[in-house]
């Protein structure tokens, strides 16, 4: 077994502050803020409330995160599908209470039965595969492990999300996302790159996808776009798919590559399936900075990772 990158730890921890900074807002402001709009969620962003639930507690988002760098640390690097298809499904089964989606359910508890996992997966939604968000959430550290080789950080990237989310966009919003990751990790030491430049060069390395070309469109938002806008616009997890939730995240974490407390208080206003897009914010953002200079109270909340090297 290999030791684990610097960079991939970063993530991963980013990742894990993002889903439960982002759960613990939504517990917290969750029926006013989405459902009713009253101002008590929005009062609370504007002066940077904190959740006060104590701890925060991650979601599926982290769990598959978790499992997903323990195959990198067995496979140096590499996905062993089948393996990995098992190592999601055991996790599950310890623990089915960690918010995953109603296809989710159906999937891990029969792959844990014995199903092998291609058929299970690839038979979902009469036979398309999901395009849900979850290939994409967990997908950020590996491009934190390959980013010295952006092929290599694709193709990982595809061949986990392909484990649990068959549909092409869903793959490609994965490989967004580690994409992302590895060019933060590329810029460490220099200047963060633009927002614009940095989605373009995210979306130039994927395939012809609904991911892609919302990408562009993000690229090309004036700087002055507001989040409600970017939301509106892009989607921000609404509709729980990889279209419409990894260019908002990208979007967001590209525009605080340097802040990851400040780029999660943007990707939370954004309002959606908030524990996703921030975990995928946060692991890309953390990919570039770490998790150190977050404020010690986020420290003192967050819900601990259990070990990752065993």
């Amino acid at each position: 077994m290999t030791n684990l990158p610097a960079a991939v730890l970063d993530s991963l921890q980013g990742l894990a502050f993002g889903d439960a900074f982002g759960d613990a807002f939504g517990d917290a402001f969750g029926d006013r803020w989405f459902r009713i709009l009253r101002t008590e969620g929005e009062a609370a962003l504007a002066a940077r409330t904190l959740p006060a639930e104590r701890p925060w507690l991650w979601s599926d988002d982290t769990v598959q995160a978790v499992e997903l760098v323990r195959e990198l640390l067995a496979g140096d690097g590499l996905v062993d599908q089948g393996r990995f298809a098992l190592r999601l499904a055991t996790a599950y089964a310890q623990d089915t209470s960690r918010g995953y989606g109603p296809s989710m359910h159906d999937v891990l508890r029969r792959i844990g039965a014995g199903e092998p996992w291609r058929p299970v997966v690839t038979g979902q939604f009469g036979g398309q595969g999901s395009w849900g968000n979850g290939a994409a959430m967990r997908a950020a550290p590996v491009g934190a492990w390959h980013a010295a080789d952006l092929d290599r950080a694709a193709e990982q990237a595809a061949r986990q999300g392909e484990v649990s989310h068959h549909h092409p966009e869903a793959v490609a919003g994965a490989v967004a996302v580690a994409l992302a990751a590895a060019l933060a990790v590329r810029s460490r030491g220099g200047p963060a790159p633009a927002r614009p430049e940095f989605l373009l060069a995210v979306a130039e390395l994927l395939p012809e996808s609904d991911v892609r070309s919302d990408l562009r469109i993000a690229a090309r938002m004036p700087a002055g776009t507001t989040v409600r806008h970017a939301a509106e616009v892009l989607g921000s997890g609404y509709r729980m798919s990889g279209p419409d939730t990894v260019p908002f995240a990208l979007w967001c974490a590209a525009a605080r590559l340097d802040d990851l407390a400040e780029g999660l208080w943007l990707t939370v206003a954004g309002r959606g399936d908030i524990d996703t897009t921030c975990a995928i914010a946060g692991g890309v953002t953390a990919a570039r900075t770490g998790v150190a200079a977050l404020p010690a109270a986020w420290h003192a909340a967050r819900e601990p990772l259990p070990p990752v090297e065993r």
